[in-house]
């Protein structure tokens, strides 16, 4: 495993925001949902495509809070542009479970 030093690590804005909008992506190679997530009033409401549809349905996602890498540049996955990579681990199976605070934090908020 490569060391990166903390210069490196402050170069990724990891944020919290909460799901306000989830959608089926039917077009995706992979099983995934289309997720809006709102990440406080500096950066808005951002579109991310999440793999995540073994453990989650849309129900259960609105209005969970998530972290998210802000500053990757956008993707275009089949018809839909990713802003934003919501992040998660990976189970025994390779199935996703997100990556969450334990208590609610303010939209926006920045992982230290």
């Amino acid at each position: 495993m490569d060391q990166i030093n903390w210069n490196d690590f402050e170069k990724v804005q990891l944020r919290v925001g909460t799901i306000v909008k989830v959608e089926d992506f039917p077009e995706a190679r992979k099983p995934a949902y289309k997720v809006w997530v709102d990440l406080g009033e500096d950066i808005g409401i951002k579109k991310s495509s999440a793999q995540i549809t073994h453990h989650y349905t849309k129900e259960m996602l609105h209005n969970k809070q998530v972290v998210c890498v802000v500053n990757f540049p956008e993707k275009q996955i089949g018809p839909f542009l990713s802003q934003i990579l919501i992040t998660g681990f990976a189970d025994e199976n390779g199935h996703i479970l997100l990556a969450v605070p334990d208590r609610d934090v303010p939209n926006g908020a920045k992982l230290h």
